[in-house]
């Protein structure tokens, strides 16, 4: 008797446990944050605050609390987008913050305090030039923040009688002026360790 009343204590014992442990679970899934879905809006690539945008590039525009005016849209070939009401913007040249701040000043005479944002979505307007003594001289299509040292690996690097010590950047500032930037590639990599010359769009490498 005794025995036959130890096994049932023991199942009643094993199965409240086991019930505890479903309602723990239970819990524990109900209280769990729900996972990020495929429908979270995109938050554009990662750009430095002075990248200059520019024709081709897709960008994403949000005026907040108004989702009939926000648009993702390209930057056409002249430099400019179209948004409602205010119709075509020149976009290119401007860095995202100017750009944000342009379509606030613009909105301003349609709707009080409107809070605006830019992000690029996709970079498509990032090209430089690698000429001279390289294996793959041409113009790279970039899509992120590149260096000298880099543009020169995805052009394959030097030929047997390049110059790596004389090479120069023309580089257009502001004004439309060009400017000759010298690169010593030696110092670079070597103990010297000059400066990595980050490279805009536009910018001509060449390799003597």
């Amino acid at each position: 008797m005794a025995l036959k009343w130890f096994v049932v204590s023991v199942a009643l014992l094993t199965g409240l446990m086991l019930v505890s442990t479903a309602g723990a679970q239970q819990a524990a899934v109900k209280s769990a944050p729900p996972r990020a879905t495929l429908n979270t809006p995109a938050m554009g690539v990662p750009v430095a605050s002075d990248y200059i945008i520019g024709p081709e590039d897709m960008l994403q525009v949000s005026i907040w609390k108004n989702e009939a005016m926000s648009r993702t849209l390209p930057v056409r070939p002249d430099g400019k987008i179209s948004l409602p009401l205010l119709h075509d913007i020149t976009a290119a040249g401007l860095t995202p913050l100017q750009l944000r701040d342009k379509i606030a000043a613009a909105l301003a005479e349609f709707m009080p305090n409107p809070e605006v944002s830019v992000s690029v979505m996709q970079v498509n307007s990032y090209r430089v030039s690698v000429l001279g003594e390289v294996q793959k001289p041409g113009v790279l299509q970039l899509k992120a923040p590149t260096t000298v040292l880099e543009a020169l690996a995805l052009a394959g690097g030097f030929r047997d009688f390049a110059s790596p010590s004389k090479i120069v950047i023309f580089r257009k500032d502001a004004s439309g002026q060009t400017q000759k930037l010298r690169f010593n590639y030696n110092r670079a990599v070597g103990s010297a360790g000059e400066e990595n010359v980050s490279l805009k769009s536009g910018d001509v490498v060449v390799v003597p």
